[in-house]
């Protein structure tokens, strides 16, 4: 299993470092004077020069990824050149409020999703199965933006349930202004994971050692959630861990919907001011998330799974 973990911290820092560098390529690659974007067609040729040597824009573009890296190496992510804080607390203060809403969206969508589904494997070609069929392929259709839009106009703006903007203040304020971008991001995700755990249920539910759980007079219902869930959730690890990144991208449609703060709106307004310092930070604590959640949910299946740990 050491090993095993091992091989898997390597594999991760080599995608964040491939990943983190493509990136920061594409951005000064993207055509445009970024200084002159920042500042306006009003500033001094001086001010101009003086704001491209704080970026580093005048130094070639291995220097610049060198440099990035090294400052990396230190904790630093540099410095908005707007405000002058520091990028790192900046995009460590927009954190929580993605990962409080990724986190709510991947609890209730996966709690029911794998209900759904277990349900479903459990009475197979059945009208209930039918049903739960048919509801999950419309959750899985729904696009994350389509639904954070009706949501937004259907329960905060029509019945007024819920708060229709911000994040909220004290544990149960921002608890109840979680609840429609945490449905409007999971919703897709429940009809995904319940699909996903019916088919792998219906799997495990003919192998070997269920059958002999039944010869045994064990239990249907034993049977079903301990010999067979248990098997069959694996692939749902997997799929949450790489669904991560979908999630994040995800979140910008709600964060902009729904007016919250977050790294997806700070992603997408430092990308209309140009302000790469930003735009780096908040693109690589997003790709670190996104690597974390893989490589976790591949040691789970490791733990859960010892197959796992000879496959890769």
């Amino acid at each position: 299993m050491l090993n095993f973990a091992t091989r898997r911290f390597g594999l991760s820092l080599l995608i964040l470092f491939v990943a983190v560098t493509a990136m920061f390529l594409m951005i000064r690659a993207v055509p445009g004077d970024p200084v002159q974007i920042m500042l306006g067609p009003r500033a001094t040729p001086e001010l101009q020069a003086q704001l491209t040597a704080a970026l580093g824009l005048d130094q070639p573009i291995w220097k610049q990824l060198l440099i990035f890296y090294g400052n990396l190496l230190q904790g630093d992510l540099g410095t908005d050149v707007f405000s002058g804080r520091s990028v790192t607390e900046i995009v460590f203060q927009q954190l929580p409020f993605t990962l409080e809403l990724i986190f709510a969206s991947i609890l209730w969508s996966a709690t029911l999703g794998i209900a759904l589904g277990a349900y479903a494997a459990a009475h197979p070609n059945t009208l209930i199965d039918r049903i739960a069929a048919a509801v999950s392929v419309s959750f899985v259709a729904a696009p994350a933006f389509v639904v954070a839009l009706l949501a937004l106009l259907i329960f905060a703006v029509h019945l007024q349930w819920f708060p229709a903007i911000g994040a909220g203040e004290g544990f149960w304020d921002r608890l109840d202004h979680l609840v429609l971008p945490a449905f409007a991001i999971g919703l897709s995700w429940v009809g995904y994971i319940a699909r996903l755990v019916r088919a792998s249920m219906l799997e495990v539910m003919g192998e070997s050692h269920v059958r002999t759980a039944r010869a045994f007079g064990i239990a249907e219902r034993r049977v079903v959630m301990v010999y067979a869930l248990r098997i069959a959730i694996l692939p749902v690890v997997t799929v949450i861990g790489v669904g991560m990144g979908f999630l994040l991208s995800s979140a910008v449609f709600a964060e902009i919907v729904f007016a919250r703060p977050g790294l997806g709106k700070l992603v997408i307004d430092s990308i209309t001011t140009r302000n790469y310092p930003i735009v780096m930070g908040t693109v690589l604590v997003s790709t670190a998330l996104f690597v974390v959640s893989t490589a976790l949910a591949d040691l789970i299946n490791a733990l859960l799974d010892p197959r796992a740990r000879t496959a890769h």
